[in-house]
């Protein structure tokens, strides 16, 4: 749940689908941010016909997490990396969180070895120097980089255009700011049926400014590869009811 937003949590996704094309997937009202909750949102959008997706990207809340490799097993998971950013400096002095900042981006950014492997590995060595680097003044920080970091670096197993666009969480998240901001002008919202308009109404005029990826014949390739080695199988191209990546929040 985001602070100002509606008294319990809206959960909330959004996809990519295999043509590179934006969708608000769906959502509904939860009274906690628990596995069981967001698995019952997960199950109703496969009821509707949502498949497996390639990949998942979420914050780091543990029920969405659970849920998600419980539901979405095969699927690959991303842990966004600007929450993970976030979480890194308030761990760290104020008059250092510039240097830290700009050196954990370090980590990801400008990465030119191939997907997979080679450019995983390039991040990998990254933060080792990093953790080698701040570890006896800010262990806590590092510890924190450390911590489940092999999913902050799964995007780099997609095509390189796509990187920048799945590895946080934040796409779908810059629509709560007009959430707050139309509950506040309201004060208090009269049920649960007005919440989930008022949230349907931002999100689906938000998601008509939505950009998707660039998809290439390498790309297209790469993700099929991926697909065969996730689900042993050859993907549809029904783009309508296949989203390839998707992104929870709430």
């Amino acid at each position: 749940m985001h602070p100002g937003a509606p008294a319990e949590p809206v959960l909330v996704a959004w996809g990519i689908t295999s043509a590179g094309k934006p969708v608000f997937l769906g959502l509904e009202p939860g009274s906690v941010e628990s596995t069981d909750a967001w698995a019952g949102f997960f199950r109703g959008l496969k009821a509707r016909g949502l498949r497996d997706p390639l990949l998942v990207v979420t914050d780091g809340g543990p029920g969405l997490i659970g849920a998600v490799e419980i539901v979405f097993d095969r699927s690959l998971r991303q842990r966004c990396v600007i929450h993970r950013a976030r979480n890194i400096l308030a761990k760290v002095p104020a008059h250092a969180q510039v240097t830290v900042k700009a050196e954990y981006w370090a980590i990801f950014d400008d990465i030119d070895s191939e997907p997979g492997s080679a450019a995983q590995a390039v991040a990998r060595a990254r933060a080792k120097a990093f953790a080698s680097k701040w570890r006896k003044l800010y262990p806590v920080a590092v510890e924190c980089l450390e911590d489940d970091f092999e999913h902050l670096i799964t995007y780099l197993r997609f095509p390189a255009e796509h990187w920048g666009r799945i590895r946080h969480s934040n796409f779908i998240e810059r629509t709560f700011g007009e959430t707050r901001r139309r509950v506040k002008v309201i004060g208090r919202l009269p049920g649960e049926r007005s919440c989930l308009s008022l949230v349907w109404a931002v999100l689906d005029r938000a998601s008509r400014g939505w950009r998707g990826v660039q998809q290439t014949i390498p790309s297209i390739r790469l993700l099929a590869e991926l697909r065969r080695e996730l689900f042993a199988e050859i993907p549809i191209h029904d783009e309508e009811a296949t989203a390839e990546t998707v992104t929870a929040a709430a």
